[in-house]
């Protein structure tokens, strides 16, 4: 059952998407939306058989390209213009959010060198986990 609830948010999360960007962000998008679609069908093992993903992309493009968003209201427009970006700006500069994880992520690497030199980690403890509890540290 979890798994069925797992594929409905990431569809209705795709389409949702599709639904409320216009189509200059649906085209910077598609490999992510088409993406996450090809990863929830191949889960849930709904993809036909021979099915690859450069087919699937194909497809997929094709249809984002064919759907025509509806004209948004006003008030959406404004909702969406004040929402901020996910991800990095056009201009290639990185948002507030993201430089806080890069030095966060920085700050817990000299950490991790300092801790590993003086043989303070548990054993077997991997950079991904030590990444992962010292970013909840310092975000609290």
């Amino acid at each position: 059952m979890t798994r069925f609830k797992f594929i409905a948010t990431i569809g209705a999360a795709a389409i949702g998407m599709l639904v409320f960007t216009g189509p200059a962000a649906a085209a910077d998008n598609a490999m992510q939306v088409c993406g996450a679609k090809y990863q929830a069908a191949k889960k849930a093992n709904q993809l036909p058989a021979g099915q690859t993903w450069n087919k699937y992309l194909a497809q997929c493009r094709a249809g984002m390209k064919s759907a025509t968003p509806a004209p948004a209201s006003a008030a959406a427009s404004g909702a969406m213009s004040a929402a901020k970006p996910a991800v990095a700006r056009s201009n290639g500069q990185p948002t507030p959010a993201q430089k806080a994880m890069y030095d966060r992520e920085r700050q817990c690497g000299k950490m991790w060198q300092a801790d590993k030199a003086a043989h303070k980690t548990p054993a077997g403890q991997t950079w991904p986990q030590y990444w992962s509890a010292c970013n909840k540290r310092l975000k609290s």
